[in-house]
C-alpha cells in the first residue's frame, strides 16, 4: 500500500447474505459529520489495492476514503472459486449495499460519495440504498455490451472475451484471469453476466418494470469520464448507462489523451499516479462541488 499520506487500515464487512467482504480504509483521526466518505467500486476483477494512490491523494484532500474487493476478488477471495457462485448483480447488491451499511454504522451523518470504475459505476445503481449517495465519479463506466466496443476493435474483443473467457471459464470452473495476465481470477457468474448479450438489469424496460430498479433511487449528482481511447467506454456504452439516471444529475465528459499531451491512457490509467495533476483534479473538484473543473480537459457530450 502507498504510504505517502498514512497507512490505510484493512476491514471486514459482511454482506446481508454473511458473506464476508475485505477492505482497506484511510479515516482522519478526528471525526466529522460534515467529511465526505468516497468509497471506490473496482473494474470487474480488478484487486482494491490498484486504487491504493488515488485513495490516498482523496484522503490527502480531505476525505475518508474506503475501498473493497468484491466477492471472489483479493480480499474477499475464498479458497477456491470453482463452483463459486457470484454475480455481477450480487457485486451490486450485495456486495456494494454492504459499503453503504458499513458507511452507515462506521460514519454515522457523513455524506457519501462514490468513485466508479467500468462496472464499478454500474454497482452504484444495483444497491437498494443507493439514494444515500451524493456524488458519484465514473471512469469508463459500462456495462460491457459488446455492441459498444469500439469498431474498430469490437470483433477482437468479442472473441476474447466473448469466446475465449466462457470456454476457458467452461473448463475450470471460474475464468484464469490471472494465469494469462489479463485480470485476476474471475467467478464464473460474472462471466455469465459478462458475457450474455443483455445483462437481466440492461433490458432497459420502461415504465413501473424501470421504477422497480434500484437505479431508479440513485438520486446522486453523477459525472462520467470517459476516454476516447477507451474501447469499452465508447459515448455509445457510456449514453447507455447514464441513460438511467435523470438528465438533470448527469454530466458526460470526454477526455481524448492529447487533452492532456500524452499518447494514452485507456482504459485503465486514470488511476494511474502519472494522472495526479492533469486527471485526479477533474474527479476531486466533482467530489467536492458537484461541478466540472474550470478550464480542465476534455469536452462535454450532450
Amino acid at each position: 500500500m502507498s504510504s505517502h499520506t498514512q497507512p490505510a487500515t484493512a476491514f471486514r464487512q459482511a454482506a446481508a447474505d454473511g458473506y464476508s467482504l475485505g477492505g482497506f480504509c484511510w479515516r482522519h483521526a478526528q471525526p466529522d459529520p460534515l467529511r465526505p466518505l468516497v468509497i471506490i467500486n473496482a473494474a470487474t476483477s480488478v484487486r482494491c489495492r490498484y486504487y491504493s494512490r488515488f485513495a490516498d491523494y482523496l484522503f490527502a484532500q480531505g476525505f475518508d476514503v474506503l475501498t473493497y474487493d468484491y466477492r471472489g476478488i483479493g480480499e474477499s477471495r475464498p479458497a477456491s472459486l470453482r463452483g463459486f457462485q457470484a454475480s455481477w448483480s450480487d457485486w451490486g447488491r450485495l456486495d456494494f449495499e454492504a459499503m453503504l451499511a458499513h458507511a452507515a454504522t462506521h460514519y454515522p451523518g457523513q455524506p457519501v460519495d462514490v468513485v466508479g470504475h467500468s462496472f464499478g459505476g454500474c454497482a452504484v445503481g444495483l444497491a437498494a440504498s443507493a439514494g444515500r449517495v451524493r456524488r458519484v465519479v465514473m471512469v469508463g463506466a459500462q456495462f460491457a455490451y459488446w455492441r459498444d466496443y469500439a469498431a474498430d476493435q469490437r470483433w477482437r474483443l468479442f472473441g476474447k472475451w466473448h469466446v475465449v473467457m466462457p470456454l476457458l471459464t467452461r473448463t475450470f470452473g471460474y475464468f484464469p484471469g490471472k494465469r494469462l495476465g489479463w485480470m485476476e481470477d474471475t467467478p464464473a457468474g460474472v462471466v455469465h453476466d459478462w458475457t450474455t448479450r443483455t445483462p437481466r438489469y440492461e433490458q432497459r424496460p420502461s415504465g413501473r418494470a424501470l421504477a422497480r430498479l434500484p437505479f431508479s433511487q440513485v438520486k446522486a449528482a453523477t459525472l462520467a469520464i470517459s476516454l476516447t481511447d477507451d474501447p469499452f467506454g465508447t459515448v455509445a456504452a457510456t449514453e447507455r448507462l447514464l441513460g438511467y439516471l435523470p438528465p438533470a444529475q448527469r454530466r458526460h465528459l470526454r477526455i481524448a489523451p492529447v487533452d492532456i499531451s500524452v499518447e494514452e491512457i485507456g482504459h485503465f490509467a486514470f488511476f494511474h499516479d502519472r494522472f495526479r495533476e492533469s486527471l485526479w483534479p477533474i474527479a476531486l473538484q466533482w467530489l467536492q462541488q458537484g461541478q466540472l473543473l474550470a478550464g480542465g480537459p476534455g469536452q462535454v457530450v450532450g
